[in-house]
């Protein structure tokens, strides 16, 4: 091998379902000591190019070589025999195992005779990796114990355990912190060093041109072009990812709010926020703006009645209501999207269908006799109104792309037709075309007279699409803007807790 030689080389490879083409002819270069991005929508094949990459799926056509060389990856098993790795955005750990036992699962050290695992070894090991890495972690500490950002470093450590050449990053920072994405940056670099050949999937572009060397665009399953990351520009990027230019990232359509639909007087948790107060009415956009741990979402949980505040009022409509349990809060006319759409926003096995219709089966079917036809319409309705990407509204949920399994909790809470709808990191983990889609709905849900809260640690999200931004830091609101009324500097000041006096 040389420089100029790939490490892993995927060429003309294809990829078809029923109905579906997820690929189509994509071509692959990754590079030892090199970072390359894959950019596309979703739905535009990258999580199927990864199943590939790591012998979950098998191509219909196309190769793959390793140092140059044809190989074949029936199972996941013979792409981590050949070193090659996937660390998800989901990260896919035991929670109830420890640190050492999440690293060394699958690949135990044994000593003696009698085959006894040698605990003293790999607590050893684990603690030299992470050190490698620069972690403070205990070995043996549970995982569950550990934040969403040492997980991922659990995960990177159980990669380097095996010494896999090929680190495929999926969405890595998605639900990291500002501080622990610099930290991330930092053992990216620690892998180029090592010579490890990484493939970064983010739709972050200030992250892809802070760590990619080269770019493989797909659009629709397709190959689109490749090349050198200084070679191209972020417009550039987005026309290809989407065969079209996004000229209004926050299409935010101006209306005039009509009256108060939501009162939130001196709200208290004995451990999440204290003293919460705003008003919200039909036809704006609120936006709640925090660092990771600031209590955003353990107060929109308590809003949409998941947890019981200790104090304080929840007036809808002029009535003070108690949620005893989120179905009380979707009865009154408030709902949530969660941040976790797989764990908590869908029933990801079940059809889009299915799940469309969940929060309306007795609705749907009275006395309880179960209408297909009726759950078909509702989900036809509300799924082609979000254009959810799918060859049929049978399809699982877990079958789709990120951005459209969003799409689809969206349009389960909508055909509730509430009062007021959460939208908790509505945008995170899905590309730019989807978040354009999902704010123009936004805006459209807005001119109808629908009343919106939007958590987002997206701050340019919050600027763009809120008419008014609650900064909350530590469980306390810490400052208030109108649109338009303060820089980003002035508002992650407030975040970080310089704006708790003025408050």
């Amino acid at each position: 091998m040389t420089d100029s030689t790939p490490l892993l080389q995927l060429t003309g490879v294809s990829k078809f379902f029923p109905g579906v083409r997820a690929l189509e002819n994509v071509q692959l270069s990754l590079w030892p000591g090199k970072v390359t991005a894959l950019i596309g929508e979703n739905g535009a094949g990258k999580s199927t190019l990864v199943k590939v990459m790591t012998g979950i799926y098998q191509p219909d056509g196309g190769d793959i070589l390793y140092k140059a060389i044809p190989i074949q990856l029936p199972t996941p098993e013979s792409a981590h025999k050949v070193g090659i790795t996937a660390i998800h955005q989901e990260t896919v750990l035991f929670d109830e195992l420890s640190v050492t036992e999440n690293i060394f699962v699958g690949q135990y050290l044994y000593k003696g005779w009698l085959k006894k695992l040698d605990w003293p070894e790999m607590h050893r090991r684990a603690q030299a990796l992470l050190a490698r890495l620069e972690v403070q972690i205990d070995p043996r500490a549970t995982l569950k114990t550990l934040s969403i950002a040492q997980r991922h470093m659990v995960a990177i450590a159980r990669a380097l355990s095996f010494d896999a050449q090929v680190v495929i990053l999926d969405e890595p920072t998605a639900a990291l912190s500002q501080h622990e994405i610099l930290e991330f940056y930092q053992i990216v670099e620690r892998l180029k060093q090592d010579g490890k050949a990484i493939l970064f999937i983010s739709h972050k572009f200030d992250e892809i041109f802070e760590l990619a060397d080269h770019y493989t665009i797909l659009r629709d399953g397709a190959f689109v072009g490749a090349g050198d990351i200084h070679d191209i520009t972020e417009e550039k990027m987005v026309a290809m990812m989407v065969g079209r230019a996004i000229t209004q990232t926050f299409p935010k359509v101006t209306c005039e709010p009509g009256e108060t639909v939501l009162e939130v007087k001196n709200l208290c948790h004995p451990t999440e926020f204290a003293h919460i107060n705003f008003s919200l009415r039909k036809g704006e956009i609120l936006g709640f703006y925090g660092l990771v741990g600031a209590g955003r979402t353990e107060l929109m949980q308590a809003l949409s009645g998941v947890t019981r505040p200790s104090a304080g009022d929840i007036v809808l409509n002029g009535q003070s209501m108690q949620f005893h349990q989120p179905a009380d809060a979707i009865h009154a006319g408030i709902v949530c999207v969660p941040e976790e759409r797989q764990k908590q926003g869908a029933i990801i096995a079940l059809p889009i269908a299915q799940n469309i219709s969940l929060p309306q089966l007795g609705k749907l079917n009275p006395n309880g006799i179960l209408h297909d036809d009726r759950e078909w319409q509702l989900a036809d309705d509300y799924a082609k109104r979000l254009q959810v990407k799918a060859f049929s509204w049978r399809q699982p949920v877990e079958t789709l792309s990120g951005g459209n399994q969003q799409k689809v909790v969206i349009g389960k809470w909508l055909a509730t037709h509430p009062e007021v709808i959460i939208l908790d990191e509505p945008t995170k983990g899905i590309d730019i075309g989807s978040k354009a889609a999902v704010h123009r709905f936004m805006s459209e849900l807005v001119s109808q007279g629908l009343a919106v809260i939007m958590v987002s640690s997206e701050l340019p999200e919050v600027m763009g699409m809120a008419d008014r931004i609650i900064v909350m830091h530590e469980g306390l609101m810490v400052a208030e803007y109108r649109a338009g009324e303060a820089t980003a500097e002035v508002i992650v000041s407030a975040a970080s807790g310089a704006g708790r006096e003025a408050a």
